[in-house]
Order: C-alpha cells, then structure tokens, then sequence
C-alpha cells in the first residue's frame, strides 16, 4: 500500500513513517497543498492522508481534484479540527473517513483497511496465484505449497507489484515508486539487492516461479515449464 501523506508537522510525519513501514506502508510526504498537487501528479496512490490546516490552505481542497483522477485514491482527513461540524463538512466534502488528532497508529491502520473493504465491496481482493504460490493482499500472507513464506517488507512489496503485473515487465522506476518514498535514499543496488534476496528465497521454498531481468528495463515473473 502507498499513501501520502499531506501533513506540515515534520514530527508528526517521521513517526508516521516509521510506525506505518513497520506494517509494509509506504509513506510519501508533502507538507503543503502544493507539494501534494505535484506528487499526486507523479505518482499512483492507495490513499491520501490530510490535514486540514496547512501553509497554503484548507487540506479538503484536495478531496474534489482527486475525485477526477482515474483511479481516484481514498482519501481520510486527520485533522486537529474534530468536532461534529468539522467531520460531517469532510465527509460531505468528499473524505471517505474523518479521524480527529491525536490518535493512536493502529487505529489509523484499521481505518484504512475498512475504507478499503468498503470501496472494494463490487471489486473483492482475491487470491493472487501463480504456480504453487499464492499471495493473499489482505492478510498479505505469502505460501508456496501451503507453507507460509515470510518475506521481509519490500521484498513483499516487489513481489505483490510483479504478481499484479503478471506477464508484463514491470519498469524498474516503477517497482522503486512501489517499494520506497520519496524521501528514501535509494542507492544504486538497493533494488537488486531485494530482488536477489526475494528471488533466493523464493528458490529455497521450492517456488517455480523466477523473477527476471530485462536489463535496464525492468523485472517480471517467469513460471519455467
């Protein structure tokens, strides 16, 4: 899942980054109206997380301009102004879920996993197979053969992108949009580096499936005959 997060408190932003990555959350942040235009403009969301008292505006301005997009992400306001009149103008304004601050982590997280249900209810999640893997999206819980695989967080991440995208190269700026924010420092290797230590482990679980590369291009998945 990759959320931004449109929050001015740089504080508030570092420890949401921290405790959502530990929940396979990547986290993208801007810190003004602006910034937000230009990385929903670049970049594909899950969801959107906005204050409402920012530098250059009112954050429920950005809840009309995301409903054009196609696909539109979701979107909950986390604001400071929480009463009753504040909630039911974000909701009416578009917001699919209003959450008042302070809150606690893990109930941000559930709030985004019942938004997301919801607005799946006509496209359920299903199970992701290829060979003897499976993948489901909501527990994100990976099997090769019935037996459970633990795979580390961006080695998910990469491999949820490919089975999305099976039978097609996913591009390499892709998968690194996929896998890392945008404040991460990305190294040169750091992408080859997950994908040979999910490819690894892949092959010591007894998968048929083996990630490729097309060199300077990108990666996708090949299931041998």
């Amino acid at each position: 899942m990759k959320v931004l997060l449109v929050e001015d408190d740089p504080e508030m932003a570092d420890a949401l980054r921290t405790a959502l990555a530990r929940r396979d959350i990547v986290l993208d942040v801007a810190s003004d109206l602006a910034v937000a235009r230009e990385a929903i403009a670049s970049n594909s969301y899950d969801f959107l997380l906005i204050d409402r008292q920012l530098p250059d505006g009112d954050g429920k301005a950005l809840l009309v301009e995301v409903q054009a997009l196609e696909p539109s992400p979701r979107t909950i306001i986390v604001s400071a102004m929480g009463t009753a009149k504040d909630r039911i103008t974000g909701l009416n304004e578009g917001a699919d879920d209003y959450l008042a601050k302070p809150f606690e982590v893990d109930e941000l997280v559930a709030r985004l996993k019942a938004v997301r249900r919801r607005t799946s209810v006509f496209i359920p999640e299903k199970l992701l197979v290829a060979g003897n893997l499976t993948y489901d999206p909501i527990s994100r819980d990976v099997h090769v053969e019935g037996e459970k695989l633990p795979l580390a967080r961006r080695e998910l991440l990469i491999l949820e992108a490919l089975l999305r995208n099976r039978g097609r190269t996913v591009m390499r700026g892709t998968l690194e949009e996929t896998v890392y924010s945008y404040d991460d420092e990305i190294q040169s290797n750091s992408l080859e580096a997950n994908v040979s230590r999910l490819r690894r482990k892949l092959a010591e679980a007894g998968c048929g499936l083996v990630v490729k590369n097309l060199r300077g291009i990108g990666y996708f998945l090949h299931e041998p005959t």
